[in-house]
C-alpha cells in the first residue's frame, strides 16, 4: 500500500495526487501534466480511467519536444513525423498551451480570422480554453492566413501548428 507521506525530495505527495484527479474529474479534464524542479507527474485520462505517471524526468528528457517526453515518460512509442509538406515559406502560429481551440469569442460571432485574412502581429487569431481560462492567443508574425491546421472546438497540444502564415501576403 502507498504511503501518505512523502519525504523532502518528493515533488507530489499521494493526497495531491488524489487532489488532481478529483480536479479532473470535477472539470473534465483529459491531461494534466506538472513539474517541480527535475520531478514531473502526468495525469492522462484511458476512457474514465485516471493513469498517473510520476517520475523523476533526467534533463534530456525535459530538452526534449513535450509531445515526444511525454511519449518517453509514458513507456509509450514515439510517434513518427509525417511526411513534410510544402511549408517551407509559410509562419507558423503554434499552440503555446494545452487546451481546446475556439475560432470565435462565442459560438453566435464571427471567427476571429479566416483563411485569406490578412493579420499583424497583435491580431487575435482564435482562443484556447485551458481549465476554465480563456486565453486569447496572437498572431505574432505579420502576413495572410493561408490555412487553419485545426477544427473548432477540438483539443490542441502545446506547440501544435494552428495556423499557416504567408509572410508576403
Amino acid at each position: 500500500m502507498a504511503s501518505e507521506t512523502t519525504g523532502p525530495n518528493d515533488a507530489f505527495d499521494i493526497r495531491a495526487i488524489r487532489q488532481m484527479v478529483k480536479l479532473m474529474n470535477e472539470n473534465d479534464l483529459a491531461e494534466l501534466d506538472l513539474r517541480k524542479g527535475t520531478q514531473r507527474i502526468r495525469l492522462r485520462k484511458r476512457g474514465s480511467e485516471v493513469v498517473p505517471v510520476v517520475t523523476a524526468a533526467p534533463t534530456a528528457v525535459l530538452a526534449t519536444p513535450p509531445s515526444v517526453a511525454s511519449h518517453v515518460l509514458a513507456g509509450a512509442p514515439v510517434p513518427t513525423a509525417s511526411p513534410p509538406e510544402a511549408v517551407a515559406n509559410f509562419t507558423e502560429i503554434k499552440s503555446p498551451m494545452l487546451g481546446t481551440f475556439y475560432t470565435a469569442p462565442s459560438p453566435d460571432t464571427e471567427p476571429f480570422v479566416q483563411v485569406g485574412s490578412h493579420v499583424d502581429k497583435d491580431t487575435v487569431v482564435c482562443i484556447i480554453e485551458a481549465m476554465k481560462v480563456f486565453n486569447e492567443i496572437t498572431a505574432d508574425c505579420r502576413g495572410k492566413i493561408v490555412s487553419i491546421q485545426v477544427e473548432n472546438s477540438h483539443a490542441v497540444e502545446y506547440g501544435q501548428v494552428l495556423f499557416r502564415v504567408d509572410p508576403s501576403g
